[in-house]
């Protein structure tokens, strides 16, 4: 029965109603943003496992990719607490912005992706992509041309394959400007992308659920086109939903004018909490082979962790370090938890062949190299142990890495001791999820 709306005088499509009410005889499924995308009522549990927002900078979450003419850049808009992505005329001309993460999918619970954005004005040969995707895999909203897309990226089959809905196809609603879409008769005309926008995704995956994809609309999530997956395909719908957040803006042959990319603010959810259940793993030096911290104040790099590279899609969440002092006189050391920090010394080995990680457990000087994250101090009397919990916040650290370049970011303890030739041996504990 279709509601009627005393303001507007006007009837509301068919099955659309101004509040989502659920009702004891209804049958929730994911066709409603009352429930998340497994059917649940939307009272569960929020975890973040990522937000974005630039408020004070261009923020270090993201890395970026331009080619082509020197208009091809970012520009930081620091009222506005955005990022514009600018690109030039030129045919070459292109700015790509990656998540150094992708963010953990848990089986059986919801995954919702907010993207905040203002694309520019549509042109022959310009391309722009907002969305939850990588370079292989994923989900996202595409203007090409004259044209607005619902794209879902698969590799599954090994190779990739694109399905891409025009908007005049989207299954739940067009957002078209006419009677027939929810946006125009709450009083917002069709989907203007030149204006700010939150997009979101909801994702159940175990290989083979659906896909929901829509904007946000006067507060109410508002669907507008479900990938439907089951009881269709003979394989997944895609390799994976860990991926990462992605933003670009690319020309495919000359353009007419310049144009900007607005990155405004995103987020990453798993709906109904999280529970880490992956592989504990752990490396560290042999007993009997400490490092000599050889010149006093000088700080060394005496155990690090990376991604291997063939895997620089996998989440690793470091947990624990652990510090042992050795000295025959009392002293003192000072630590330090830095990503990216001079690995020069010693050879990468592999964690074993189950393992998504490399360790190195060589010495390398380590002065003013990375970005430092924690620091603290270590008093030694003959032998001193210190131990630092690092998963007090889940998700807080995890290794990254640069899709665009293909190096994946260390993580590393740095030791500096207080008198020539301290020693110590150290530790790295560690969590896969498969």
């Amino acid at each position: 029965m279709a509601m009627f709306r005393k303001d507007t005088n006007r009837y509301l499509p068919q099955e659309t109603t101004i509040f989502e009410v659920v009702k004891l005889s209804d049958r929730i499924t994911p066709s409603g943003t009352a429930t998340d995308a497994f059917g649940r009522l939307r009272t569960s549990n929020p975890f973040t496992l990522f937000d974005s927002q630039h408020r004070h900078i261009i923020n270090d979450k993201f890395v970026t990719s331009n080619t082509g003419s020197a208009n091809a850049n970012t520009t930081y808009v620091s009222h506005q607490s955005s990022v514009n992505m600018n690109v030039g005329t030129p045919a070459t001309d292109s700015v790509l912005r990656e998540t150094k993460r992708v963010f953990a999918y848990q089986p059986g619970k919801s995954l919702l992706i907010m993207n905040t954005f203002a694309m520019a004005n549509a042109q022959n040969n310009l391309t722009q992509r907002v969305g939850y995707f990588g370079s292989d895999n994923g989900v996202f909203l595409e203007k090409s041309n004259n044209d607005v897309y619902l794209v879902l990226r698969s590799n599954s089959t090994g190779s990739i394959v694109e399905t891409k809905v025009a908007q005049a196809n989207w299954n739940k609603d067009v957002f078209d400007g006419t009677a027939n879409s929810y946006a125009t008769v709450v009083g917002h005309g069709g989907l203007d992308t030149t204006k700010t926008n939150i997009f979101w995704i909801d994702v159940e995956w175990l290989g083979v659920g659906d896909v929901r994809c829509g904007f946000v609309v006067d507060g109410l999530m508002v669907p507008a086109h479900i990938f439907h997956n089951d009881n269709i395909r003979t394989e997944p719908y895609m390799t994976t939903a860990c991926l990462p957040i992605r933003y670009e803006i690319f020309n495919t042959d000359i353009t007419a004018n310049n144009s900007t990319l607005k990155q405004i603010c995103s987020t990453v959810i798993s709906e109904g909490g999280y529970e880490l259940q992956g592989r504990p793993r752990s490396v560290g030096h042999a007993v009997n082979a400490a490092v000599t911290l050889t010149t006093a104040g000088v700080e060394y790099n005496v155990a690090s962790i990376r991604l291997k590279s063939d895997r620089a899609d996998a989440i690793v969440i470091p947990k624990n370090i652990h510090l042992l002092g050795i000295s025959n006189n009392p002293t003192r050391l000072k630590y330090k938890i830095v990503t990216d920090a001079n690995t020069g010394g010693g050879t990468w080995v592999s964690a074993g062949d189950t393992s998504s990680v490399q360790y190195n457990l060589g010495t390398s000087i380590g002065n003013g190299t990375g970005t430092e994250m924690m620091s603290g101090y270590v008093g030694v009397t003959n032998q001193s142990v210190t131990s630092i919990d690092l998963n007090t916040e889940l998700f807080k650290i995890q290794l990254e890495r640069n899709s665009f370049t293909n190096t994946n970011s260390s993580f590393s303890i740095v030791v500096s001791g207080a008198t020539n030739g301290d020693q110590c041996v150290a530790s790295i504990d560690w969590e896969e999820i498969t």
